[in-house]
């Protein structure tokens, strides 16, 4: 037994609505599935799939009972940081992607950058975003590591 790949990650929406909303009108996911699931107090979920439908992005409603590094923030806190430190989606172009994210809701985390890294160098084009949920998301042109 191997791992192929990454499934999905999984988020905890603060507004299940706007994040949905995001995730599909301004990053272009669609909704591949949706479900709730008493058991786990899970009123809405959503299975988000990618353009290249080879990953998901999942969302929880805000009650949900879901297993979860960490623990929720108090509601003085910005956030709480966990071993997650961000997620990162394959773009064409980091600059266009920052800018739309921007104007769909999202805040400056790093404006589009340009990276040289290891030795020999790998040139890497992203930006950094926080998400109207609060992930900070990167996005990466694709490059091969």
């Amino acid at each position: 037994m191997g791992v192929s790949g990454l499934h999905h990650i999984a988020i905890r929406a603060e507004d299940f609505e706007r994040t949905v909303s995001f995730y599909t009108e301004i990053l272009g996911y669609t909704i591949g599935h949706t479900w709730s699931l008493p058991e786990f107090n899970l009123k809405q979920a959503a299975m988000l799939k990618s353009a290249d439908g080879q990953s998901y992005i999942e969302i929880y409603d805000q009650e949900a009972d879901i297993p979860a590094q960490g623990r929720k923030k108090q509601a003085q806190e910005d956030f709480v940081q966990t071993a997650l430190l961000h997620i990162c989606l394959t773009v064409e172009n980091s600059k266009i992607a920052y800018e739309m994210a921007i104007a769909g809701g999202a805040t400056s985390c790093h404006e589009p950058m340009v990276l040289e890294l290891g030795n020999p160098a790998i040139t890497v084009h992203n930006s950094l975003v926080y998400s109207p949920n609060g992930e900070v998301i990167e996005f990466l042109e694709w490059v091969n590591f």
